[in-house]
Parts: C-alpha cells; sequence; structure tokens
C-alpha cells in the first residue's frame, strides 16, 4: 500500500544514502524530504531517478516558524489526499556549530532549535496523521556517552541543565569556543534521547519511536561550520578510520539507517539502536525526571509554533 515517510537530512551524509536505499527497498513509498527551498527541488529530482515517487516541502530548521508551515503544509495535503497516509517521519538533520553563541530568528541557540525543537514541532505537530503501524526515528549520537569509548575525545560530553539554559546561548563554560559548540552538540543529542522516551509514553499506540545512533562517521557534512583544518580533517583523513572498528563508513550507516525506517532492524518503541541492533543508552539518558521536564520545555518554547 502507498504511504508516506517524510525525512529531514536527506540532502547529503548517511540521510542521502538512506533516503536512496529507502526508496530502492520499499517502491511502495512516497518520500517527501524536507530541505531548504534553494535545494529541495534539485534533491527530490534526484532521488527521484528510476522512477521513485518524491516530493519536497521547503523549510529552514532554525526557524520553528518555518518548521511549522512545511508541518503544517504536509498536514493540509496528506487531508486533503494528495500525499498517501502517512507512515514515518525520520529526523535525520543535525548542526554543530564552532560555538554555543549562534541565535536563530526565534532568539534561542541554534543547535538545540535544530537537533531537538524542530524534530519536536514535526512530531507533535504530524502525530494525529499516523497511520498504524507507523515508526519515527530520530537521529541521536554516541557522543552522549561522553566517553572516550564512544567518542574518541574529539568531543566533550554532555553537560545537563535546565532546558531554559541549554535553550539560550552562552549555556557552557567558554562559550565562544569550538569545545563549548561541540558541547552543544553532545548535550543536544542526550535531549533528543530524553524525548524519544517522552514521545513512546505520549504517542498513539501503534506510532513507535526510536533514537538512531550511526556511530562515528567521518566524511558527513557535520562540521561544515569547522574551521578548514578540521574540515579537511574529517573529509580527507578521518575516512581512512572506517577501515577500523572505531567509525562507520557512509553507506553503512545510511543503511543501517534505512534498515531502523524499514523496520528491518526490530526495536521496540522507545529504544536506542547503535548502528544495527538495539541496545542500551548511556546511563545518564534514562532519567524521568528530566525527561518531563524537556517536554514541558520544549512544549512552552514552540507554543506559538503548535497552536
Amino acid at each position: 500500500m502507498k504511504h508516506t515517510i517524510v525525512m529531514t537530512g536527506a540532502s547529503r551524509g548517511i540521510g542521502r544514502v538512506a533516503a536512496e536505499q529507502i526508496l530502492r527497498r520499499s517502491p511502495d513509498v512516497h518520500l517527501l524530504v524536507v530541505a531548504r527551498e534553494s535545494s529541495g527541488e534539485r534533491l527530490a529530482a534526484e532521488l527521484a531517478a528510476g522512477g521513485h515517487t518524491v516530493s519536497y516541502v521547503p523549510a529552514d530548521l532554525g526557524s520553528l516558524e518555518s518548521v511549522r508551515r512545511a508541518a503544517t503544509g504536509i498536514r493540509d495535503r496528506l487531508d486533503r489526499g494528495d500525499l498517501p497516509p502517512l507512515r514515518g517521519f525520520v529526523g535525520n538533520a543535525g548542526i554543530q556549530y564552532t560555538d554555543a553563541l549562534t541565535e536563530g530568528p526565534d532568539g534561542l541557540e541554534s543547535t538545540f532549535t535544530v537537533n531537538v525543537l524542530a524534530n519536536h514541532v514535526f512530531v507533535r505537530l504530524l502525530q494525529d496523521r499516523f497511520v498504524t503501524p507507523a515508526r519515527i526515528v530520530i537521529t541521536a549520537s554516541d557522543t552522549h556517552f561522553g566517553d572516550f569509548k564512544h567518542n574518541l575525545g574529539m568531543v566533550p560530553g554532555p553537560v545537563w541543565k535546565s532546558p531554559d539554559v541549554l535553550a539560550r546561548t552562552g549555556a557552557f563554560s567558554k562559550p565562544a569556543t569550538t569545545a563549548a559548540g561541540r558541547t552543544a552538540y553532545s548535550t543536544s543529542k542526550l535531549a533528543a534521547i530524553y524525548l524519544v522516551h517522552e514521545y513512546a509514553r505520549r504517542l498513539p499506540a501503534g506510532v513507535d519511536v526510536v533514537a538512531y545512533n550511526p556511530g562515528f562517521v567521518p566524511g558527513t557534512g557535520l562540521a561544515r561550520n569547522a574551521d578548514p583544518v578540521s574540515r579537511f580533517a574529517m573529509r580527507r583523513v578521518m575516512p581512512l578510520m572506517t577501515l577500523t572498528p572505531f567509525a562507520t563508513s557512509r553507506d553503512a550507516a545510511g543503511r543501517y539507517l534505512a534498515d531502523v525506517v524499514l523496520g528491518a532492524t526490530e526495536a521496540p518503541t522507545g529504544s536506542y539502536v547503535d548502528r544495527a541492533r538495539t541496545a542500551r543508552s548511556s546511563d545518564e539518558s534514562y532519567d524521568p525526571r528530566r525527561e518531563g521536564e524537556l517536554w514541558e520545555t520544549a512544549e512552552r518554547l514552540t507554543a506559538t509554533a503548535l497552536r
């Protein structure tokens, strides 16, 4: 039966591989990609090559109003029957900045907006349009563990604070530094897992939600805001690590993501998938008090977008 999967972060890296895999392996999918207006039409056309069904909706994920317009536009298309029934949402887009001072149009810190709040707006505005069985997949990161085993010393571990503080610029020590920007990233990925747990408690039966960790994947666009030396290392040097157990190739990570989206990887709602298998996330990531507090803050910060 024809059905729709909405996906952010499909333009490059593991998202592009996953999108191609989803279309190849599930011909009944209408893939609706969320992308910037400047690139969305071209992305949809490229993915549609070979007869696949792909469309796009424009959005700037750093703007909650733009995300609201995209999500309500999708709802309208579903309600009119212009799209087949909705069975999936993939929140794969992510960003990492070189500081913790980048502020978006909503007056909120941009890492938190893109990696946490944008997904929240999509989930909340689409949650009653899903036809079961449905699956929501949010891309997380093993940087949320905060130890050398999981991040090889390249990304500081998360530093949890009140969500109201995390949502604002300057939340971390020496906020103008790259270390603070990376801390904002790992903390946002811990927040994403907290929300996955909370969604699992709140979403309707039959709408499963899963956090997916691709592992360390060199050569993606995540470091695009880094300094030239770091960008060169990520693009030319770090990919050699995929020959070791310490990194995942872009193709493998994209294939694993497609497996989770399509249900080939068995994962109950609220679970954490580490590449190809369901696993336990960090001990810190299981905290119902933090999860509830983050939910309440996300609801308040996105209240205008959710109306």
